[in-house]
């Protein structure tokens, strides 16, 4: 029998019965909200503890150097900086470009306008001028076209074109090489630089089986995300010629983005970029696995060969969604509702078991508000 009077006997009673009760109340949890929220691997937080470190602002950072040197390569670009997310490189990449009062031409469903809260308007007095994507998220280059002021009208100039790949809004759709060009040379004939947002670029070339290089060759700079599919805590890269990224440097440190002894995290993303791309192709499966079983399930729109990478929007005939939604949580399994519709993601972390498990929570759960 224990002696309650000893403090060390008591504590050590409490914490086995708060254990216990933990376990008891412990609940599979299959999280598809988006690939934002992967795990570092084991590899990475060794990584992250050993790393090489310096000053980034005297650009003696080891780490965060070899990351900018491994990220301009495989983009085939002269220079890499570290950002701290795709929407930081975005709006750099935008402020580089772009003077006060230019207007940069966007897909009226490209991230940068309806997901980054205006950040080129707020901060550098860029105007946005919308053209239509189309259902796979190419912009219409008619309408490109049309809006590519001369330098001298009275008109706002045009300062950049953006193109998103994947694109996110129509479903994770993959733009095509010859689709990256037909933008660009467009672009290039008027003297204007061509931004791609790649937030998700390794998922196209993953599916495009086809090196980032040769992918966003046609353009001026690009952006990509560490921290999405491939698993790191932290950051982007944006990625161009030396006098972009040089220009880029300076509004970065504007904008607060001056970093100091950041290699620890600049460690994941070596790592990151050099073991965590290939293996997308597993999230793709995934997804597509994903799709077939949900477009099986009575109360959900949902054609399964439209999902070309990790992302699955489908639609809901159901009423009161929100509550459908919080219920699937409550019983494992997280997603989110988006302006196009409903919307699962696949990742790092999430295997085909928990494909399988999924499935028949939702199945079950939607039997419920039918």
């Amino acid at each position: 029998m224990i002696d309650f009077n000893r403090g060390n006997a008591t504590i050590s009673v409490k914490l086995v019965v708060r254990g216990l009760y933990l376990m008891s109340k412990h609940k599979r949890i299959v999280d598809l909200r988006s690939d934002t929220v992967t795990l570092p691997t084991q590899e990475m937080r060794n990584a992250m503890a050993e790393a090489e470190l310096g000053d980034e602002a005297y650009e003696d950072d080891p780490s965060i150097n070899r990351l900018e040197e491994i990220s301009a390569e495989m983009s085939g670009k002269e220079a890499g900086l570290l950002v701290s997310s795709g929407t930081m490189g975005n709006l750099v990449a935008a402020l580089a470009h772009c003077s006060r009062g230019d207007q940069m031409i966007v897909g009226h469903r490209a991230h940068c306008y309806i997901g980054e809260m205006g950040g080129a308007s707020a901060h550098g007095g860029i105007i946005f001028r919308l053209v239509d994507n189309d259902e796979r998220g190419m912009l219409d280059l008619t309408q490109v076209e049309a809006l590519l002021n001369p330098k001298d009208e009275p008109q706002p100039k045009t300062g950049m074109i953006e193109f998103e790949n994947t694109h996110g809004s129509t479903g994770g759709r993959v733009l095509t090489k010859e689709d990256m060009l037909k933008v660009s040379k467009l672009a290039h004939k008027h003297g204007i630089p061509m931004h791609v947002d790649g937030a998700r670029i390794f998922n196209a070339t993953v599916a495009l089986e086809m090196p980032l290089s040769d992918l966003v060759q046609g353009a001026d700079t690009v952006t990509f995300c560490l921290s999405k599919g491939l698993a790191a805590p932290f950051g982007s890269l944006l990625c161009g010629s030396y006098e972009d990224i040089n220009r880029a440097k300076l509004i970065k440190k504007s904008l607060g983005g001056g970093l100091r002894q950041a290699g620890v995290m600049a460690a994941a993303g070596i790592i990151a970029l050099n073991k965590m791309v290939d293996r997308l192709s597993e999230d793709h499966e995934n997804a597509y696995r994903l799709a077939l079983g949900l477009a099986e399930i009575q109360g959900i729109e949902l054609n399964p060969e439209d999902v070309e990478t990790n992302q699955v929007y489908f639609n809901v005939k159901i009423d009161n969604q929100p509550q459908l939604l919080n219920e699937l949580e409550n019983n494992g399994v997280r997603g989110l509702i988006l302006d196009e519709g409903w919307r699962f993601v696949t990742h790092y972390g999430i295997v085909r078991d928990d494909i399988d498990w999924a499935l028949p929570v939702i199945n079950k759960t939607f039997q419920k508000f039918r």
